[in-house]
């Protein structure tokens, strides 16, 4: 990465910018193994430019679900507590992980948890909340505790301010309706990778050329992505992110080629099977439904 500007690095931030924009999730699971699997640049490196990037970046979505009212700002309050501190501290791991790369493979792993936990936020997607974000009972104790894990998984491998901590709020909070849990997330973000960027800046291996770079790539991917995504089919697209996620952890674990191909053939079986079962049971309802309503 001699030159300041990299045009390959900002062509493919800016088509992992569009998924992130349609899904919501996947920056710091996407842009980071792409980064070391397709640019060669050092894992600690890649965590760094890729949490300050973020924190330029996350700011955004978060003042729009504050002016929507969408936001539960004492739930944020408590997974602040714990994460911020915790991310700072991730940071040392994460120097002391790179000498065995260890942040290799602790984002592999992380990557496992955050398509475990997409699979888990699609089966409980039926099981919306209805209450108000003002209205949710805040459980302290175990809100400080998925704070502090989440703030050190993404100290550590930038991965899981999105994906890993959203889906433990769905599992502490199942009434939250689902953009209560995205704006309380994103606001709970800000902060967290904030700290964690700013532990990179000083203790990690931040690039100045890498973060130029996916900026001027993925602040429009963003917003395209966020343009179509009311057109897209959020089903399928949150598919293919955990197919591409499961590649990805795959290839940082060292997995070989025969078992990569024989997990993404099975993720990819699952995945029909699910989305038929799915529509079957989507007909069925609306069939009950229609043979409920009264003869006028």
């Amino acid at each position: 990465m001699g030159t300041l500007i990299d045009f390959p690095l900002i062509v493919g931030s800016f088509f992992v910018a569009i998924v992130v924009g349609l899904t919501g999730m996947g920056g710091g699971a996407l842009m980071t193994p792409m980064m070391m699997l397709f640019f060669n640049v050092p894992p600690l490196a890649a965590v760094s430019s890729d949490l300050v990037a973020s924190a330029v970046m996350k700011p955004v979505g978060s003042f729009v679900h504050l002016r929507r009212g969408t936001v539960n700002l004492r739930l944020v309050g408590w997974l602040c507590a714990g994460s911020v501190p915790a991310a700072f501290c991730g940071v040392f791991l994460a120097r002391a992980f790179a000498v065995t790369d260890g942040v290799k493979y602790a984002l592999g792993v992380a990557l496992l948890l955050a398509v475990a936990g997409m699979a888990l936020k699609t089966w409980l997607g039926g099981r919306g909340g209805t209450s108000s974000a003002h209205e949710i009972v805040v459980r302290p104790i175990p809100t400080l505790l998925v704070g502090t894990v989440g703030g050190l998984v993404v100290g550590v491998s930038s991965v899981g301010s999105g994906s890993l901590i959203i889906v433990a709020l769905i599992a502490l909070y199942p009434a939250l309706k689902a953009n209560q849990l995205v704006g309380t997330d994103l606001v709970q973000a800000v902060p967290l990778v904030a700290s964690a960027a700013l532990g990179h800046l000083l203790f990690g291996d931040f690039q100045l050329d890498l973060t130029l770079s996916l900026l001027i790539g993925s602040i429009p991917g963003v917003y395209l992505g966020a343009r179509i995504s009311s057109r897209a089919p959020g089903g399928l697209i949150r598919a293919l992110l955990a197919i591409v996620l499961l590649a990805s952890a795959c290839k940082l674990l060292d997995v070989s080629n025969t078992l990569t191909a024989c997990a993404l053939g099975a993720a990819i079986v699952i995945t029909v099977v699910g989305w038929r079962v799915r529509v079957r049971a989507s007909a069925r309802v609306s069939s009950e439904n229609t043979d409920l309503e009264p003869v006028r």
